[in-house]
């Protein structure tokens, strides 16, 4: 057996007890192949981010968003798209006149012209109207390589629809009513290393199936039984979470149970064990990530550059099976659960790893924060997902710092007023701040209700964005980046910064930003890059990094990401970055 020398022991006990070291815990190691080796291929060095007693702050910057936003996004353009269901009755938002929407079904001569759809600007917070024709009533989504944002499902006349959005001042929704195979109402989606897009599961749709190309119709299904024997009385295995893992294949979450799936040959290849607690899927509706993927370590070792780059998911919160039922015939409100579930994907012996938050939640966002922190927000400590299925809203977000010991990983944050209940939603913006919008128990736009119809828009500032810290933020010279970037290739980035760092004080992360609806942000991603040069400019207030971009679509699907400096803890305002696929397979 090998020993570590005194003071690499001690180096070791130094680096796994640091608050912002960057590596797994140790229980989370032992579930990794050789991970001493690996967490001895860097220096360990010590390393404080600034300290803060700030616990963050609320603004609302619109009192009328139009529209409840039961989706959203965030697009490479800085504005925000949020919509709702065609059948949640007049919004505040109106269409013009020339533009109302008929009856879909040709039954009869109505008109509606009342937006359903916005385009929401990120720095005047003014509204576009946006005309949206099939129900995208609890769809699915995300962007396409090209920053398109790609819709799929919904209700009736929604069911088999794809909807595209592009960005420009004037773009509107592109809609297809008959494109996809299976009917998807709560189904999941995610665009896949070429480029392509696979929409997964719905209600009774058991199976996934691949977007084909605009305006045409998809030939072929992939059954999914899985998904059927996931389902039980109160199905509870709706909007599946699924992970692109690092190794290509697909991580889905139904109910209480996870498999790893070949996407292209519908192969399971590994079933994961059962994670115990309750139900963690719709209408249980836990929150779920893929936590920050660490590219930094050098994988010199040709057998260490075969395995994929290890891949961890996060999922807290849910309900226990039976909460739906008791809410709909006896009004029980049972507590929502406060366990966690943590998992090492690409370990063949994988094993949950349980803790609990703070308070129980369901209904909740899991967000990436840019510095590698997961924040968790709205929601309720009571009932599930459903009409008017919950009590108790969740008013604190808590902070969850994924490489600290257990005893500090967790951090109550300062309450909003708003109560964010169902159909609410969150966003990560550029600023580094976050957008909450949304809340509609009911069904249909009901300003008296217990829970109104929510459409104030705030944003949050999270501890990070401490105005005393201000000064000690980066500032990215944005002309010094380039916008398209290259697989596996090194580029500049130049940054500003009045503390005095070196380079164990700085990251580079780069974030997907997702599509977000019913406590889930599909295609959610935040990489953390390998720095390859650092060198103070000038006085050394200015420094000049290269960094070398993800190796390939596997770690980030090809598409535009948000690219943060991070020094200490503290990100900088984003400058979007575009990874071009060169192959787009046609399924």
């Amino acid at each position: 057996m090998r020993f570590l020398s005194l003071p690499n022991l001690l180096s070791f006990l130094l680096l796994i007890t640091t608050s912002t070291a960057q590596f797994p815990l140790i229980g989370d190691l032992l579930h990794q192949s050789n991970p001493i080796g690996d967490l001895l291929s860097e220096q360990p060095v010590q390393r404080l981010d600034h300290e803060t007693s700030f616990l963050g702050q609320w603004e609302i910057v619109s009192e009328d968003s139009g529209v409840s936003a039961m989706h959203l996004v965030v697009t490479h353009e800085n504005k925000a798209i949020m919509f709702d269901s065609t059948a949640s009755g007049p919004s505040h938002a109106i269409l013009t006149a020339s533009n109302c929407r008929s009856d879909p079904t040709g039954k009869t001569a109505m008109l509606d012209c009342w937006a359903h759809a916005i385009e929401f600007d990120l720095e005047t917070y003014k509204i576009r109207p946006l005309k949206v024709l099939t129900d995208p009533w609890c769809s699915s989504g995300g962007f396409a390589m090209d920053g398109t944002l790609v819709n799929t499902g919904g209700w009736k006349d929604g069911f088999y629809a794809v909807r595209y959005i592009s960005t420009c001042a004037t773009c509107d929704w592109r809609d297809y009513a008959r494109m996809l195979k299976a009917p998807r109402w709560y189904a999941t989606q995610q665009i896949l290393d070429d480029g392509s897009i696979v929409v997964i599961g719905g209600r009774r749709s058991f199976n996934y199936e691949f977007i084909p190309a605009e305006k045409t119709a998809n030939p072929k299904l992939f059954e999914l039984p899985f998904l059927r024997e996931t389902t039980d009385a109160f199905e509870n295995n709706l909007y599946p979470f699924i992970h692109l893992s690092t190794d290509g294949n697909l991580f889905i979450f139904a109910n209480n149970r996870s498999i790893l799936l070949q996407p292209r040959t519908g192969l399971i290849l590994r079933q994961f064990p059962i994670l115990p607690g309750g139900s963690r899927n719709y209408p249980a509706s836990a929150m779920s990530v893929l936590l920050p993927i660490n590219l930094r370590r050098q994988r010199t070792d040709p057998a260490k550059r075969a395995t994929p780059f290890p891949a961890q998911v996060l999922i807290c919160g849910g309900a226990p099976h039976d909460s739906f039922y008791l809410v709909e015939s006896r009004d029980i409100f049972l507590p929502a659960l406060k366990s966690c579930g943590r998992i090492t994907i690409t370990d063949p012996h994988a094993t949950w790893m349980m803790e609990r938050m703070p308070v129980p939640r369901t209904m909740g966002d899991m967000l990436i924060l840019p510095n590698g922190d997961i924040l968790i927000i709205n929601g309720a400590t009571k009932g599930c997902a459903g009409w008017d299925f919950a009590r108790d809203p969740a008013f604190s977000p808590l902070l969850y710092k994924p490489a600290v010991t257990r005893s500090r990983r967790w951090t109550e944050l300062t309450p909003t007023k708003i109560a964010r209940m169902y159909h609410a939603s969150s966003a990560v913006l550029p600023d580094a701040s976050v957008l909450v919008a949304g809340s509609n128990t009911n069904p249909a736009y009901n300003f008296s209700a217990l829970f109104p119809t929510e459409l104030r828009v705030e944003k949050f500032r999270p501890p990070y964005l401490d105005l005393d810290l201000a000064a000690q933020r980066p500032v990215i010279l944005a002309d010094t980046v380039r916008k398209e970037i290259y697989y596996a290739e090194g580029f500049d980035v130049e940054f500003e910064l009045m503390d005095v760092v070196v380079r164990e004080d700085v990251k580079l992360t780069m974030y997907a930003p997702p599509f977000t609806t019913h406590g889930f942000s599909m295609n959610q991603r935040l990489l953390v890059l390998r720095m390859e040069e650092f060198e103070p400019l000038d006085d050394g207030k200015r420094i000049r990094v290269r960094v070398t971009a993800p190796p390939s679509g596997v770690i980030a699907p090809p598409g535009w990401y948000m690219l943060f400096v991070v020094s200490k803890g503290l990100p900088s305002e984003a400058v979007w970055v575009h990874i071009q696929a060169k192959i787009l397979n046609n399924y």
